[in-house]
């Protein structure tokens, strides 16, 4: 696929197929990503690659405490509130999304099975888990995003697609003791791997994006 062809079409995917991704295409993912710039070179990024049973196993223990109603607690706090703008672009991004699927926006039930999805990993064989070491300056947060852009970037080449899920993050600290991993790493970002299957009705929506003129001027 052509890079600008890949930048322009990307979306996030919201169903999978249970075709299992071979270990070799994963590692030429992020082999890519892997060449992503970074403030003065300190390739902030780890990855945790999560698949198989492990990935089943995990995928029931979120569940079952989302389910229980604990409450989250990410290592990087969720926004609580947003500009005006911000906040509207936001808004009319939720609606047109529950419109789309046939969701109810006052029917809890029809909510909660909706990010219930999130915690299965909308049925991709590969989850994502990226961290970087606590305490890092803002800067190493900026070098996340460029890793992570140029990961889904590259797994569109190979066929796959992804998602970016926040929910993947919201109990931080059960996803690092499942992995191993100490508490001096910070949880980024969950993202969702594999072959799409684009007739999933949780594929029927696609956000929207503004025009170059309002996000941008001009000095000449």
């Amino acid at each position: 696929m052509e890079l600008l062809e890949g930048i322009e079409t990307r979306r996030s995917c919201r169903g999978f197929k249970t075709t299992p991704i071979k270990k070799e295409l994963i590692e030429q993912v992020l082999k890519a990503a892997g060449r992503s710039p970074s403030y003065t070179n300190t390739q902030p990024w780890e990855v945790a690659v999560v698949s198989g049973k492990k990935r089943d196993e995990l995928s029931e223990i979120l569940s079952a405490k989302s389910i229980s109603g604990e409450v989250p607690n990410a290592d990087l706090p969720l926004p609580k509130t947003w500009p005006p703008a911000l906040d509207g672009r936001a808004r009319e991004h939720g609606a047109r999304r529950f419109k789309a699927l046939g969701i109810d926006r006052a029917n809890e039930q029809q909510r909660r099975e909706m990010q219930l999805q999130n915690l299965k990993f909308y049925g991709a064989p590969c989850a994502l888990f990226l961290f970087m070491e606590k305490g890092l300056p803002l800067w190493s947060i900026y070098d996340m995003g460029l890793f992570t852009e140029n990961l889904c970037l590259a797994a569109r080449t190979y066929g796959l697609e992804t998602c970016l899920q926040a929910s993947l993050v919201n109990f931080s600290q059960t996803v690092k003791a499942f992995l191993g991993l100490p508490e001096t790493k910070t949880l980024v970002i969950g993202i969702s791997m594999g072959y799409p299957d684009w007739g999933a009705p949780l594929n029927a929506y696609q956000s929207t994006r503004m025009k170059i003129e309002e996000f941008t001027k001009w000095y000449e």
